[in-house]
């Protein structure tokens, strides 16, 4: 019940932001893209490990990266209400084609995948970045960790970029411009603590030499 709750929660917040924003509820690609993102949620909640579901929740000690995680909040939240006024209101954007949406609804599908991946090949993907010694951390190496070091922050990237496309607001990638700066920041930080606090870490990251994107960093 907790976790339907929470659950309905963040989709009815998610819904409200947009079609407040917007000023309508005539919007397809809204309602096309929430209803995917809902359903993989619901699947991420249903899989996921119920410890993680607690850390993520309530992380056991707020981390030094407190202004990078309300960076990030404040840039979805951006990121969605420029885009609903965009699309609903101002038509500041030009038409994006059907089959543009379509192909960024695939790509934000893939992203979001990616990172519900990550976080189910690693049951310490807390919200905070910390070492969970009390659940026991170590460096996991399996899934998609194979490839790249953060493929979870990967896998948000590409969703929001391709949620930009799909909502047919070019405007709204101004946020995510920002968003991806955090992420990326974020990331940084993450690593060197890992290097410097747990235990392997150096040597994962010696044979697993990209960072955030294969080929790139």
């Amino acid at each position: 019940m907790r976790r339907f709750l929470a659950w309905l929660t963040f989709e009815v917040v998610i819904a409200a932001t947009l079609f407040g924003s917007a000023g309508r509820l005539d919007l397809p690609w809204f309602w096309g893209l929430l209803t995917v993102h809902a359903t993989l949620l619901a699947v991420y909640l249903a899989l996921i490990d119920p410890s993680l579901l607690a850390e993520r929740m309530c992380p056991g000690r707020a981390g030094r990266d407190r202004g990078f995680r309300a960076g990030l909040s404040v840039c979805i939240l951006a990121h969605l209400v420029v885009a609903g006024f965009d699309a609903g209101r101002f038509g500041w954007s030009p038409d994006v084609p059907p089959a543009a949406r379509a192909a960024a609804l695939g790509c934000y599908v893939f992203g979001f995948t990616l990172s519900l991946w990550a976080i189910l090949a690693n049951r310490f993907f807390s919200s905070v970045v910390r070492v969970q010694h009390e659940r026991g951390h170590h460096v996991v190496r399996e899934g998609p960790y194979r490839f790249v070091r953060h493929p979870g922050y990967l896998g948000m990237l590409i969703a929001i970029v391709s949620e930009s496309i799909v909502f047919g607001s070019m405007w709204s990638l101004v946020p995510t411009v920002a968003f991806a700066v955090v992420l990326v920041a974020r990331t940084a930080l993450e690593d060197r603590m890992l290097r410097n606090e747990l235990a392997g870490y150096d040597d994962y990251a010696r044979s697993v030499t990209y960072r955030f994107a294969p080929g790139i960093w």
